[in-house]
């Protein structure tokens, strides 16, 4: 690899022989270590980004309502401080509850088995969940949510910080979210 090169100059002065400084040459080293690293570069894959698609319908006209199936819809309100608002069915017949985001998954989990044993475990009847991000939520909640429903395996799910009801607004001003 390195050689080790010595000059043959050494005098004798005064009984002694002058030793230099032996040299290394590292040049079969550095281009070894650039092969290398060439190599490396080639045959390993640089990591993929992992993105969660996430699409937004159109605005349509006001008139025009989404109804979601009640036995099987569940509402995520994000607030401030980490905390959310969770409920099933509809704003009229709410039973909201105060969490974390981080036991946020708690709560899918459960509602998912009440939406499975009400339906009887029919896989057409899944659990839908309705997000809803309120204008003092984190936008790092709002990716946390979204990460629970990608390893709930959640399969619809859909996002509407336009459409926060007034009851909805209510229930978080009064728990300071």
């Amino acid at each position: 690899m390195a050689t080790l090169n010595e000059p043959q100059s050494g005098k004798a002065a005064e009984g002694r022989t002058k030793k230099s400084a032996p040299r290394v040459d590292l040049t079969a080293m550095v281009d070894l270590m650039f092969l290398l690293t060439t190599f490396f570069m080639l045959t390993t894959s640089l990591g993929s980004l992992n993105a969660a698609d996430i699409a937004k319908p159109d605005e349509t006209d006001i008139n025009v309502v989404q109804n979601y199936p009640e036995s099987r819809t569940m509402t995520i309100l994000l607030g401030k401080n980490n905390k959310a608002v969770c409920y099933m069915g509809t704003i009229e017949k709410a039973n909201m509850k105060v969490t974390a985001v981080a036991n946020i998954q708690k709560e899918i989990v459960a509602n998912e088995k009440l939406v499975a044993e009400t339906h009887q475990h029919n896989p057409a009847k899944y659990m839908i969940v309705i997000i809803k991000p309120a204008k003092t939520a984190k936008f790092q909640d709002f990716v946390d949510v979204i990460d629970e429903m990608k390893i709930a395996n959640i399969k619809s799910y859909a996002i509407d910080d336009d459409h926060i009801a007034e009851k909805e607004a209510e229930f978080m001003r009064i728990n300071g979210l």
